[in-house]
């Protein structure tokens, strides 16, 4: 079984499996070595699968579900397994066996569950999508299908930490303009450079979304070279592809 790191507040959840799970623990090679869970990426189709399938297993899973994620703030509803992605980076589901996986190499993923109502949820939150209000539209989401915020536990999985991320001074205007009280989150970095705080926007995201616990894992998904796959470790490499980390919530099946 491939390792993943796990929410101390989502794992008190009775009929909920979960799992943050890194490079480590699967079969593909070279610069997807080894769980790269990404079906965007150029690594073999066969890998692919069969890593997907030791997270599925991992997981007690029927189905593994991913989404075609466009860096938006759309969050579809799934009934049952669609050969096809859907274009969107949030997910939301009341099917048991049903795993939802958000896929991410820096961005931030986050696991949702309201254990009174049954309903989960996962969303990839990169910088675009979190600024355009995919947390929001995936608690939206959850709330159609019978979700009660208030009882609703969200955890923010592995992704880039502000040590790692440098950004411009045109990143920094273009998220004040939008929501003023981003500011606190830049700190200087070299020159006219930034350290952005990416994780800690989508706390604050929650935070005002009053939703009833939040959780959060800071693992540094640039730095920890050994567990996890980094997009913007592989641009500063010059690498030519990278691996997918996934973030993976389901609802046992019951028996």
């Amino acid at each position: 079984m491939p390792p993943f790191s796990t929410s101390p507040l989502l794992a008190t959840l009775p009929g909920i499996s979960h799992g943050f799970f890194g490079r480590q623990g699967g079969v593909s090679t070279g610069v997807y070595e080894s769980l790269n869970l990404g079906q965007g990426s150029g690594d073999s189709e066969r890998a692919i699968v069969a890593n997907r399938k030791l997270v599925r297993d991992a997981m007690g899973a029927e189905h593994l579900q991913s989404c075609y994620q466009v860096h938006g703030d759309d969050a579809v509803w799934i009934v049952a397994p669609l050969q096809k992605r859907p274009e969107a980076d949030g997910m939301v589901t009341k099917e048991a066996g049903i795993a939802l996986c958000i896929l991410a190499a820096d961005c931030v993923p986050v696991l949702f569950a309201d254990p009174k109502s049954g309903v989960i949820g996962a969303c990839h939150a990169g910088w675009k999508g979190a600024l355009a209000g995919i947390c929001e539209s995936t608690l939206e989401r959850m709330e159609s299908a019978g979700a009660d915020r208030r009882d609703i536990i969200a955890c923010i999985g592995p992704a880039i930490q502000q040590a790692s991320y440098e950004v411009g001074p045109e990143f920094r205007d273009t998220f004040i303009a939008k929501v003023d009280w981003s500011e606190r989150l830049f700190v200087p970095g070299h020159g006219d450079r930034f350290q952005f705080d990416l994780t800690g926007f989508v706390y604050e995201i929650l935070l005002s979304e009053a939703v009833g616990a939040i959780d959060r894992l800071d693992h540094d998904t640039c730095a920890l070279e050994d567990q996890y796959f980094s997009n913007r470790r592989r641009n500063r490499r010059g690498e030519p592809d990278y691996g997918r980390n996934g973030s993976v919530i389901v609802l046992n099946p019951a028996g």
